[in-house]
């Protein structure tokens, strides 16, 4: 077991990602736990994330420094490798010049963390202070063209602190130096599976809704279908499931999904048009939070007025995953800053009545698929790609109205159905088309048009914690572009995203 304590950093989830790569069980905690909490949970190693604070802000986080004296191995990262130094004696000063983005790793202590990595190695730096001064028994192991230390170690003591961050995909090695943390500094074992995360899921839903029942928001989509059957595992037929039209979806959305369910699902479920509802509330609505929150509100509302027409309903289980809780707040109260809400977290009001089931809410997209193949859910459904609980709307720039999202509709369309045929629906992680509040000036048939831009997007990820835009072939894009300028009324005018995560994020809005 490994704690991973949460100093803000908006990588934090994604090291617990790393971790459980290798079958080894983590928890992330924010730094204001008990030293008598950490001491029962026994762990085998802790790493102190990143975050986006100095240490020497009055407010910076901090934690009960005795976890040095546990005599277990320590993993500093970015700030968190800052916090140790500090804690320990050494300092810490503003650096002359910030370094963002990629650096040139130059190890000059081998073996240990960087057992099996070249001398020279690409890494990813985020951080406008720097090591001044070390603390007694460091040695610095590691540097780069503008941070005299990059990387510190304390053999004696098994303390290591790394100025980037190996736990992003742009750190081409710092996977391998996670695994030589875990296996060889931390001694820890692969014991921890999907199929044990579900048996425990399972187990623990069943002793918390005892014969109560649940209700719950069915897309169609991986989350929700997993934590669906998750759930119908735990408790049958006390569980009812909701589909909510909310027109916002896909073209022929609706009854695809309808029959997919059907097809795969021997669930309690009803469906619910709620279109004109959602529309009329969000119409003027062009700030991206509000439109978020109004459909959390909305959706919340819905379940609500259906949860009363169940008798003994008390449950609301939802897809919540862990990129969804780290871009809206810490998910365990830790300094992470705000990104962006989910409706699966921002909108829900304090005055809810029904109490929450989130199974999945420590799990990555990768490991929700990895478990619906473990309770038997087709490849169909598991290899479906995200798409937001707020659908269309957040891919709509600008005003939402029924017209604009018939063309945004049309548009998407047309890209799903030249993804799939030339192969690549399971090689990018998300692929999607964006409406424009722009016109642009076109000839079509020697006539002046002005006319919509279209936005394409698609990524490759694992996670989506990081994403890269994906390397289409110009053929598919030309292919893309002219059947959507041809077939789509509206639009004159294609573009395509070529932005990573970050700094971009995968949604527009």
């Amino acid at each position: 077991m490994i704690l991973i304590i949460d100093f803000g950093s908006q990588y934090n989830q994604l090291i617990a990602r790393r971790v459980r790569e290798y079958s080894i069980y983590c928890q992330i905690e924010p730094p204001t736990l008990s030293f008598d909490y950490i001491k029962a949970l026994n762990p085998e190693g802790i790493i102190l994330s990143g975050g986006p604070s100095s240490i020497y802000d009055q407010d910076s986080p901090g934690i009960d420094n005795r976890i040095f004296e546990m005599n277990i191995p320590v993993l500093g990262i970015c700030y968190g490798m800052q916090y140790m130094v500090d804690a320990l004696g050494g300092s810490i000063q503003q650096a002359e010049k910030r370094e963002y983005g990629f650096a040139e790793l130059n190890i000059k202590q081998e073996g240990e963390i960087f057992k099996g990595i070249e001398k020279k190695t690409d890494c990813w730096m985020s951080h406008g202070d720097s090591m001044e001064k070390a603390p007694e028994g460091f040695i610095i192991a590691a540097s780069t063209n503008n941070t005299k230390a990059a990387a510190i170690v304390n053999t004696s003591k098994k303390f290591y602190g790394l100025q980037f961050h190996p736990e992003v995909q742009h750190t081409p090695k710092g996977k391998l130096m996670l695994k030589n943390f875990l296996f060889d500094i931390c001694g820890c074992q692969q014991t921890w599976t999907m199929k044990k995360f579900a048996s425990d899921s399972i187990e623990e839903i069943r002793k918390r809704v005892k014969n109560k029942k649940v209700i719950l928001g069915l897309s169609g989509g991986v989350d929700s279908s997993v934590t669906a059957m998750l759930v119908h595992n735990a408790i049958e037929k006390q569980l009812t499931c909701i589909f909510v039209d909310n027109g916002l979806l896909r073209k022929n959305e609706a009854e695809k999904l309808k029959l997919t369910l059907g097809k795969h699902f021997d669930l309690d479920i009803r469906f619910i048009d709620a279109e004109k509802q959602f529309l009329d509330a969000l119409d003027e609505v062009t700030d991206p939070e509000e439109k978020r929150k109004i459909i959390g509100k909305i959706f919340i509302d819905v379940f609500e007025s259906e949860a009363k027409k169940i008798k003994g309903a008390e449950f609301l289980a939802q897809g919540t995953l862990y990129p969804d809780i780290i871009e809206s707040q810490s998910a365990f109260g830790g300094p992470t800053a705000v990104i962006k809400s989910h409706h699966n977290v921002g909108g829900i009001p304090e005055t809810m009545k029904l109490k929450l089931i989130e199974p999945l809410k420590h799990l990555f997209k990768d490991e929700v698929r990895l478990l619906g193949g473990e309770i038997g859910l087709s490849d169909e459904l598991i290899w479906r790609q995200p798409f937001p609980g707020p659908g269309l709307s957040i891919r709509i720039i600008g005003n939402i109205t029924k017209k604009r999202l018939d063309v945004l509709r049309e548009v998407d369309a047309v890209l799903m159905e030249e993804i799939k045929k030339y192969g690549y629906y399971k090689k990018l992680w998300q692929s999607f088309a964006v409406l424009l509040p722009i016109k642009s000036v076109g000839v079509m048939g020697d006539k002046r048009t002005y006319e919509n831009l279209a936005a394409i997007r698609a990524v490759t990820s694992d996670d989506a914690m990081t994403a890269d835009w994906a390397k289409l072939p110009h053929e598919l894009l030309g292919t893309i572009s002219n059947r959507i300028i041809n077939e789509v009324s509206g639009i004159n005018r294609v573009v395509y995203d070529i932005s990573s995560k970050p700094p971009s994020t995968i949604e527009w809005e």
